[in-house]
């Protein structure tokens, strides 16, 4: 995981949890309830980053299966390309036998 790359949703988090620490102690002054509000933000902000690694994890997956999936369909081409000349060089060869046959 490359901390700069996430950087911005730490810091938001950070902010998050701190703003709702101080939200909950103006209004209620109650210290176990800020905390858990804190908590609370702390888990909401952890389920948005885990979901952003899992969504950039899978944008590497599909990149990555695009390009395999590229790659064979070259290498399928190439060889289904040299099947087709080696199909026509024989039948141009047969053609070729059958034309000296005929005008022997």
């Amino acid at each position: 995981m490359d901390i700069p790359e996430y950087f911005p949703d730490i810091l938001l988090t950070a902010v998050m949890v701190i703003s709702t620490l101080v939200l909950i102690l103006r209004f209620w002054q109650d210290l176990i309830i800020a905390i858990a509000a804190a908590l609370m933000m702390l888990s909401l902000g952890g389920l948005f980053l885990s979901l952003q690694i899992k969504v950039r994890n899978l944008e590497t997956n599909v990149i990555t299966r695009e390009r395999m999936l590229r790659s064979n369909l070259e290498e399928i081409s190439t060889h289904m390309t040299a099947e087709y000349d080696k199909t026509t060089a024989h039948l141009e060869d047969l053609v070729t036998e059958l034309s000296k046959r005929v005008y022997k």
